[in-house]
């Protein structure tokens, strides 16, 4: 068995302190990487991340840092920034990791302008190496205070998957692993986007059941799509899948479900959200694209990237998908 004594995590914010924590309960040495060195500073003294996660400390395991070239201490890497900067950060990283060692994606998303996952912009960027992907429900506060969470971590090399869940695994964070990265990834990807359109119908007062519908209705659209890029059932089932589903399409903390209540309550994409990031606005139109050159429907995400692009207002979006042909469920 590969030992993995001290795990990197690339990435300070919210997510990625949130993780550093969760490793650390798990016994292992933690550095947590930063690009600032003020910053990095800052939050050895304090040891609180005030701006992201108020009133949580670090653990004593977890060292923050601002110098890359500590990054080739660690056994392997959490990749944990946006999903639209992985490959600018990957490049600036990929010379400082150990060589052999598993760089594991946390980001949910696709890239725009090239449609790929985070797997393959990682191999792009670190060609040979090994790429896992870690995704399910979670929600950093819940993380970082040590509130029962599951996610699924998935590598290709199903043996490496088992050691790094097991390197992660903690009192209250399970780790589960698989070998079905794609999956893994379709899911956390595509449940952003139907993520806005549940906010949508939240905000717009649609009533729970049209809630419910939406959200069914949106993982029959995810499944299919998992299917035409190799994803598998069993998969898009577990937590990655179902699991994040339901935990973003139903709470106002997941980022991507208040941005589409704001949408719902009038206000434009450029103002939804208060600032923060939702990844399913950036996803949608990459999802949306892939989906149309699988030959696969996804009616409740082409919607939403039509409200976001301006093409369509929520009320005709919404009439839209009330008023397509009647159909089979299965």
């Amino acid at each position: 068995m590969r030992t993995l004594d001290t795990v990197a995590v690339v990435g300070a914010g919210a997510w990625g302190t949130a993780l550093a924590n969760a490793a650390a309960l798990a016994g292992r040495r933690v550095l947590l990487w930063m690009r600032d060195p003020e910053m990095a500073a800052a939050l050895a003294a304090s040891r609180e991340n005030a701006r992201r996660l108020p009133g949580i400390l670090l653990h004593p395991s977890v060292e923050p840092t601002a110098d890359a070239t500590r990054l080739g201490e660690a056994d392997a890497t959490l990749l944990v920034v946006p999903a639209q900067v992985v490959r600018q950060v990957c490049g600036e990283i990929e010379s400082r990791l150990r060589p052999g060692s598993p760089l594991v994606g946390c980001a949910k998303g696709i890239e725009r302008g090239t449609g790929l996952f985070m797997s393959e912009v990682v191999a792009e960027m670190r060609p040979g190496e090994p790429v896992g992907i870690l995704s399910g429900p979670s929600f950093a506060p819940d993380v970082a205070r040590g509130l029962p969470t599951a996610v699924t971590l998935a590598c290709r090399d199903a043996v490496l998957a088992a050691q790094l869940a097991a390197s992660l695994s903690g009192p209250s964070l399970r780790v589960y692993h698989g070998s079905d990265l794609r999956g893994v990834e379709i899911g956390g990807a595509a449940k952003n986007v139907l993520a806005i359109a549940a906010g949508i119908v939240a905000g717009r007062g649609l009533g729970e059941s049209a809630r419910a519908a939406l959200v069914a209705r949106g993982f029959a659209e995810l499944m299919r799509f998992a299917a035409a890029l190799g994803g598998r059932p069993e998969t898009l089932m577990g937590l990655s899948g179902l699991g994040d589903l339901v935990l973003t399409c139903g709470s106002a903390q997941s980022r991507n479900f208040a941005f589409g209540i704001d949408l719902g309550r009038g206000l434009a994409p450029a103002a939804a959200g208060g600032g923060r990031l939702a990844e399913g606005v950036f996803t949608a139109d990459a999802l949306i694209g892939l989906a149309r050159a699988s030959g696969v429907e996804m009616p409740i995400a082409e919607a939403v990237a039509a409200m976001l692009s301006g093409q369509l207002s929520v009320d005709e979006a919404f009439a839209a998908l009330m008023t397509r042909p009647l159909r089979s469920e299965v």
